[in-house]
């Protein structure tokens, strides 16, 4: 398969599983059941995306698809862990939360961008990654309120 094509697929995938990952790092510190529940909605989604493009890989015989490196996660185990260590009420863990959607909108931007054209397909996970992330934004702007 195409170079551009598996950095393109990479770079997708890496963005919905940054995204898993943050989740399954704030989840237990979120003492509102209302935050929790509408964040397990999105972790759900974005898992989805993180297995299409899994099956992506696997259809289009891409062995080189990976995950975050472990500089990443514990970059993101870090942040999350200090950012929650004083304050784990929902405004803070909204605006956590929405400090990774807006990146992770950004960066699906630039990567359609720098990947126009490569594959309808994977433009069409990207998009979908796209609405996920401003649904994100949608849910989590209400708790920055609380």
């Amino acid at each position: 398969m195409d170079k551009k094509v598996t950095n393109y697929l990479n770079a997708i995938y890496q963005n919905s599983k940054t995204a898993l990952e943050s989740i399954d790092g704030i989840i237990p510190k979120i003492e509102c059941k209302n935050l929790r529940d509408e964040i397990k909605k999105l972790e759900k989604k974005y898992r989805q995306i993180a297995e299409k493009c899994e099956t992506f890989a696997s259809e289009n015989k891409i062995e080189e698809i990976k995950d975050n490196s472990w500089f990443e996660k514990a970059r993101l185990w870090t942040s999350i862990n200090v950012g929650t260590l004083t304050d784990k009420s929902n405004r803070k863990i909204s605006e956590m939360m929405l400090f990774g959607t807006f990146m992770g909108i950004i960066t699906c931007i630039k990567d359609e961008f720098d990947h126009k054209g490569i594959n309808s397909e994977i433009d069409e996970i990207a998009k979908e990654l796209k609405d996920i992330e401003r649904e994100s934004i949608s849910t989590l702007i209400p708790y920055l309120e609380k």
